[in-house]
């Protein structure tokens, strides 16, 4: 059963990305909240501490507890979220348009990057995704065959994600990021709305099992005018 402060937290998560609170505003103070959610004052400091840590809040002394900016279409730098995920807690009509679907081979290029000592089997995939109704998102991915043999098209159009920890019962640990700026590709011309921009955002992901396999190479390819992408750090002393 999930504890108390959790769901103080999910319901304060929820009425911010909803703007209920918005960017600015001032939470209700602690004896408010206690009476509001019919609970301790250490529940309510819990809850808040989270949302402290989480990047939702600020506390300032004599004012109380500010909602910082939340932007609703950001993707986060340190995390490691399907787009499914993200998708769910954004209030913008998003879709998926599966563009390729293949087996083949590892050629060099990809044995290198997927850290293979001989070529393997692996899925070859192109999705495009659309916000708001302009596409501006090309992901394209890699991902070994022996880890995701019953991948299908129609899985790949919602989440592979939750195909591969759900189906397969794999837990995906971590990733290794690397952030470039490109001139787009005749593809990326080709594929997404680009209008007249110049240049597009490439997020490059090395994904790794809890086993520390790397099953997953994908380049996403962004707009640059669309998102932003964004990490918390908040300083411990």
């Amino acid at each position: 059963m999930k504890k108390k402060y959790m769901n103080i937290y999910d319901d304060i998560t929820y009425k911010i990305k909803s703007e209920e609170y918005q960017s600015g505003d001032i939470l209700p103070s602690e004896h408010d909240l206690l009476s509001q959610y019919n609970t301790s004052r250490e529940t309510i400091r819990k809850a808040l501490n989270l949302l402290s840590e989480h990047g939702y809040i600020q506390k300032i002394q004599g004012k109380g507890s500010v909602v910082l900016d939340v932007n609703k279409v950001s993707f986060p730098i340190s995390g490691l979220v399907s787009f499914k995920e993200l998708s769910e807690k954004i209030n913008s009509p998003i879709s998926t348009n599966v563009i390729t679907f293949q087996e083949t081979t590892t050629d060099k290029q990809l044995k290198n990057k997927l850290e293979l000592p001989s070529p393997e089997k692996i899925w070859e995939i192109s999705r495009v995704r659309e916000i708001e109704g302009e596409k501006t998102i090309l992901d394209k991915d890699f991902i070994l065959k022996n880890v995701a043999p019953t991948l299908t098209k129609e899985i790949a159009a919602v989440s592979i994600y939750q195909y591969i920890e759900e189906t397969r019962g794999l837990t995906i640990s971590f990733a290794k990021k690397e952030i470039t700026v490109e001139e787009p590709t005749r593809e990326d011309r080709d594929v997404l709305d680009m209008e007249d921009f110049s240049s597009i955002v490439v997020v490059k992901n090395y994904v790794y099992l809890e086993d520390t396999t790397l099953f997953q190479y994908t380049e996403s390819r962004h707009r640059p005018d669309k998102f932003k992408f964004v990490d918390f750090a908040r300083r411990n002393r």
